[in-house]
């Protein structure tokens, strides 16, 4: 509440990001372990003066939606809207479910659902200058100069009184709504809201932003996050099966029993990648309870690893991995095992490490019954 008006918040997020390329809009892709909506949201329930949040969103992710609300106790969440084809007729839905459901609202702002790092000082400052002169939008100075042409033929532009626009947005909620009973009577769309409410004569007051509070648009826009994963595998020695070790068949007079090729070493590096990327583990990937992957070779699920890295924008840093076994030697196989883990997950040589150790004929490695691996890897996005 401000000025012991009610305030609510409608937080934009029906796009689908066609321009981030991933497997789900941006608006729910993850930083930190935690959806960008998710981040958005909760800035805005923890404001003092927004007594409530209507999200409004494509139809698909509705029940995702509500299914936050609950999931983290988001209170202030009053509706998840089915938004409609246009950024401008899906805030204007959640106009119309804010007159049904508030009807009291006095101050409405208008946010970005791929706008996760809005600070409470922007929102604060939005609302006050909304509350005084009706209208207010957060923007930023531009840093960079401007130039105005066709390619051909430009010219500079003086860039002291120019700004990047950005949200929130904030408006007596009866401005808002006449600017945009206006703007659909005469078939035109804006491109932001503030643009709407200057069309019906009303001033807009610019509200110092933070140059933080970026819109999650393209890869780059992410920001840059690192996790670390490590990766532990056994499997038994046994006669009759070929044995490999990182996509390479050694030659031995046992293999390693398993229901894939057994390559204890791979199997370590892929948990190491999935318990990085917080993706669970080969076994909830690849069950052995699956024909699908009996036989298999471990690089063809190594492949799959890393498909499912990069549906989560990660990058591999690199991977460092050590073999335990007391036979056989490996070591004039490494260069051969590093190359073939390399060019499956596409990067270079130099970012894997192999090495191999003994238990100095200790416990049942030192005993020739089985072969371990461990792997720890770095990853980025």
């Amino acid at each position: 509440m401000y000025n012991n008006k009610k305030t609510a918040v409608i937080i934009a997020a029906a796009g689908m990001g066609t321009r981030m390329g991933g497997s789900v809009p941006k608006q729910y892709m993850k930083i930190g372990g935690e959806p960008i909506l998710l981040k958005t949201i909760r800035a805005f329930c923890g404001n003092e003066h927004i007594d409530y949040v209507f999200v409004v969103t494509n139809k698909e992710y509705v029940d995702y939606g509500l299914q936050l609300r609950e999931d983290y106790g988001l209170t202030k969440v009053i509706s998840v809207v089915e938004g409609g084809k246009e950024r401008q007729d899906s805030v204007y839905c959640a106009l119309q479910e804010i007159n049904r459901k508030r009807p009291g609202v006095e101050y409405v702002l208008v946010h970005d659902g791929a706008r996760p790092f809005v600070s409470q000082e922007t929102i604060d400052f939005v609302i006050a200058a909304a509350a005084g002169v009706g209208a207010a939008v957060a923007c930023v100075p531009v840093k960079n100069s401007i130039r105005q042409g066709d390619g051909t033929d430009s010219k500079n532009i003086e860039r002291k009184n120019l700004y990047s626009v950005q949200t929130p947005q904030g408006f007596k909620k009866s401005i808002l709504m006449e600017a945009y009973e206006t703007a659909f009577s005469d078939g035109y769309y804006g491109t932001d809201d503030a643009g709407l409410v200057e069309r019906i004569g009303q001033p807009v007051e610019l509200v110092r932003g933070q140059y933080n509070n970026i819109k999650i648009t393209t890869k780059e826009d992410m920001p840059m996050e690192s996790r670390a994963g490590t990766g532990f595998d056994v499997h038994r020695l046994t006669e009759g099966r070929p044995l490999i070790l990182g996509g390479v068949e050694i030659p031995f007079e046992k293999g390693l029993l398993g229901h894939s090729d057994a390559d204890v070493l791979i199997h370590a590096l892929m948990d190491a990648l999935l318990g990085a990327a917080g993706l669970g583990d080969i076994g909830q990937h690849f069950p052995d309870t699956d024909e699908a992957y009996r036989g298999i070779s471990s690089l063809k699920l190594l492949e799959k690893v890393k498909l499912l890295l990069e549906e989560e924008f990660y990058k591999i840093s690199n991977a460092d991995m050590t073999v335990i076994a007391q036979r056989p030697k490996i070591k004039s196989y490494i260069g051969n095992m590093k190359k073939n883990i390399a060019e499956t997950l596409e990067i270079e040589e130099s970012r894997i490490n192999i090495k191999a150790t003994t238990t100095e004929q200790l416990g049942f490695t030192g005993r020739g019954e089985g072969i371990a691996a461990q792997a720890v890897c770095l990853l980025y996005r």
